[in-house]
């Protein structure tokens, strides 16, 4: 369960990518392109919260054009690529939109994750994080990255501030 005292706070969620957006599988083709699968489901799930007034952002130690062309159709402004250390990242991406990490949560699921999701007011990781990352987040999905995981997540955070219902309504 998703701490509401810490999701009233929640103005800004960062993701990892590979192994929470998609399963965390990489797939090159023959001309040497990179392909990543992403779900529509957590895509909309990000709507939502961003509807609900939460930024979204993505932190990633890799760089890839793909993840640029998934966040610009899901309008997230914030997309961080290449950083290993994804606490300072997130420390420096706080500073700069002028927000405290008492008003952020970070979901991923492997060892660089780590300080991140730690530092955090919020820390969320897929089904399938690894033991550590798991031990350390505050909830863990029922699904698998790039399965769902960052839709519930979405949802749980939208419940725990009271506010699911409301951006829900839009689409009855």
């Amino acid at each position: 369960m998703i701490n509401r005292a810490s999701a009233s706070a929640l103005r800004l969620l960062a993701l990892d990518v590979d192994g929470v957006l998609t399963d965390g599988r990489l797939y090159y083709g023959n001309n040497g392109e990179e392909l990543k699968a992403f779900n529509i489901k957590d895509g909309l799930g990000l709507k939502l919260l961003q509807r609900a007034g939460i930024s979204v952002a993505i932190i990633t130690g890799r760089r890839s054009q793909i993840v640029e062309r998934r966040a610009a159709e899901l309008g997230i402004a914030h997309v961080i690529q290449g950083r290993e250390d994804k606490r300072i990242a997130l420390e420096e991406l706080c500073a700069g939109l002028g927000l405290s990490l008492a008003q952020c949560a970070y979901m991923g699921d492997d060892l660089p994750d780590l300080g991140a999701l730690r530092a955090a007011a919020i820390g969320l990781a897929p089904a399938d994080a690894v033991e550590a990352v798991a031990a350390a987040a505050d909830w863990q999905s029922r699904y698998p990255g790039g399965e769902g995981c960052v839709r519930e997540a979405c949802e749980q955070l939208l419940h725990a501030m009271d506010r699911r219902r409301a951006v829900e309504a839009d689409y009855q």
